[in-house]
């Protein structure tokens, strides 16, 4: 019994603590879903806060579109007027230009043919820009490549451009501008220039740089008959002011040309070897001919005063040795075969002085050409060797062969036409003094026989 009251007290208890349980369960339960109320009506408050601004933004979203619609459409229609409108401008403009359109054309053709001309001017150094402007030449490239017609400010001063490119080009002025030197400084020099052509200072001859819009001295010079002209043209003009000049009609292309054309000495120099061999020949040939023709002149002189007294011979000359070596000791000679034999020998005696260096001259002649081809042929193998080095026919690499095999077949030609006339002059010379001692020989002879006759 006492087990089952001790069971029933712990029912009961349990009962108890299980009823207070549940009914505080109960009440957290109804506190939970009045939070909950709570918070639903709060978040509820808040969306249909933001629906209703969402519903604004909206709502402004679209007024804006709308508007943007309208102006859109205002511009579209604005946009087709404005193109109405222009095409219809358009029209009227090319009615109202009439000509001037032609004039346009021309005006921009006549632009790009003069800015090359001046881009190449030397007048541009006496006429530079104006502070602030553009230059001349850019001035006229600008007007070449306009796509609208030009101002009348720009066609006035496109006139006067041309109007005084056209005035200098007959003029010639003295002026002090800079001047580039070999070393590319600038030095304020006093300059005359001749139209466009030619300009000189300090006894030199200039040339224009289009790119720098400057004089400068050429590297190398004109030959000093060229610069004495400079000379004269920089003096003061004096009487009629007439003075002589050199123009280069190009503008300064031929006389860099000029300049650039190697002197005798390098002429030879690029010949190398075979170059001063042939040189050396001729120089040597010309040498000898030139005292030959000395001896040969006075040889003749001396003849043609012995032919004018035969009866008084002298040894000075080749006729009196010949004279006296027929006569002997004064005494007749016996036999004829025998004064015949001794004429012939003092005749024979006299040729090798008078056709003295002939043989040399003539062995000069032959072995001009033929040294002149033993270079072309060494400056082949330097321009084969070039082109076998390099793997290309590049013109520049083949020009020094090509060069050297030209010079000395010019060299060699140079040195056997002079030669061959000089040979044949000597020959002419102891051909006329040989035949007046053959002649006067055979006189002699001949005089001797009447003379044997008539004593007979």
């Amino acid at each position: 019994m006492a087990a089952i009251a001790i069971v029933l007290a712990q029912m009961v208890f349990t009962d108890t603590v299980l009823a207070v349980t549940l009914a505080e369960l109960n009440q957290s339960v109804r506190a939970l879903k009045e939070k909950e109320a709570k918070l639903a009506q709060q978040r509820e408050a808040t969306f249909r806060s933001e629906l209703q601004t969402q519903q604004k933004l909206a709502r402004e979203a679209l007024a804006r579109r709308n508007k943007a619609e309208a102006r859109g459409n205002a511009l579209n229609k604005s946009y087709d007027d404005n193109v109405a409108r222009i095409a219809e401008l358009s029209t009227l403009l090319k009615q109202h230009e009439g000509n001037l359109g032609e004039l346009f054309g021309v005006t921009r053709q006549i632009a790009g043919d003069a800015a090359n001309v001046l881009q190449q001017s030397m007048l541009t150094v006496q006429y530079p820009a104006p502070e602030g402007q553009e230059d001349r030449a850019e001035f006229l490239v600008r007007m070449a490549a306009a796509k609208a017609l030009p101002s009348i400010v720009e066609l006035e001063r496109m006139w006067f451009e041309l109007q005084r490119e056209m005035t200098e080009n007959g003029s010639v002025a003295r002026l002090n501008v800079p001047v580039l030197q070999v070393d590319g400084t600038p030095v304020d020099t006093e300059v005359v220039r001749v139209g466009p052509f030619t300009a000189v200072a300090d006894e030199s001859y200039l040339a224009y740089l289009p790119g720098k819009k400057s004089l400068s001295m050429l590297e190398r010079q004109l030959p000093s008959s060229m610069r004495s002209i400079a000379v004269e043209l920089q003096a003061p003009a004096e009487g009629s002011g007439y003075r002589e000049a050199i123009v280069d009609p190009s503008r300064g292309a031929l006389l860099g040309r000029y300049v650039e054309r190697p002197n005798l000495y390098e002429r030879i120099k690029n010949g190398e070897v075979v170059g001063w061999v042939i040189v050396f020949v001729g120089a040597l040939g010309v040498v000898l001919a030139l005292y030959q023709f000395g001896y040969l002149f006075l040889t003749r002189s001396a003849v043609n005063r012995q032919l004018q007294n035969l009866a008084q011979p002298t040894a000075g000359n080749p006729l009196g040795r010949v004279v006296l070596a027929f006569r002997g000791d004064g005494k007749a000679v016996e036999n004829p075969e025998l004064a015949e034999l001794r004429l012939s020998e003092a005749v024979l005696k006299e040729i090798p002085k008078i056709e003295r260096f002939q043989a040399f001259l003539r062995l000069a002649v032959a072995a001009g050409p033929l040294l002149g081809l033993i270079g072309t042929v060494i400056g082949m193998i330097i321009t084969f060797h070039a082109i076998t080095a390099s793997g290309s026919s590049d013109p520049r690499l083949m020009a020094h062969g090509i060069g050297q095999a030209m010079i000395a077949t010019v060299l060699g030609l140079g040195i056997a036409i002079p030669l061959l006339f000089i040979n044949s002059g000597l020959a002419a010379m102891s051909s006329s003094i040989t035949q007046i001692l053959d002649e006067q020989s055979q006189a002699l002879l001949a005089s001797d026989i009447i003379n044997r006759r008539q004593a007979a």
